[in-house]
């Protein structure tokens, strides 16, 4: 039973060193599961298994401790997705100002055409009745 108990407490002890980010046995960053769990405690991987009633506690400690993880992880995602959106949202008005600008320079460019024709008409007519 005692031998147990240590087990145990070393997966706590790993537990507490992948949460904390300073592993020994395993990389600085890795994904908290029970794998890397019972890899950071010097086990093999798939040792600390749901049917076993002795890592009940340690199971639910991990998943919490994983779920604590990808916590800043959705933020992230979740802001980089509205950065996207944002960025799509502000290149479509930069097409549509790009698009309104291309129009009215054309229309200056009748309007200027239309002012310069009449301005030649009225010259013209100016010279005729002199």
């Amino acid at each position: 039973m005692e031998n147990i108990n240590k087990t145990i407490q070393e997966y706590f002890e790993a537990l507490n060193r992948l949460v904390s980010n300073e592993p020994i046995n395993i990389p600085i960053g890795s994904k908290i599961n029970k794998d890397t769990v019972a890899l950071e405690a010097g086990r093999k991987r798939g040792s600390i298994k749901k049917s076993r009633e002795v890592f009940t506690e340690l199971i639910e400690a991990i998943e919490k401790a994983s779920k604590h993880q990808n916590a800043p992880q959705k933020e992230a995602e979740q802001k980089l997705n509205k950065l996207r959106v944002d960025k799509e949202r502000y290149k479509q008005l930069y097409l549509e100002t790009l698009n309104r600008e291309l129009m009215l320079i054309e229309k200056i460019n009748i309007l200027e055409k239309q002012l310069k024709k009449r301005s030649l008409d009225f010259s013209n007519n100016e010279l005729y009745k002199s």
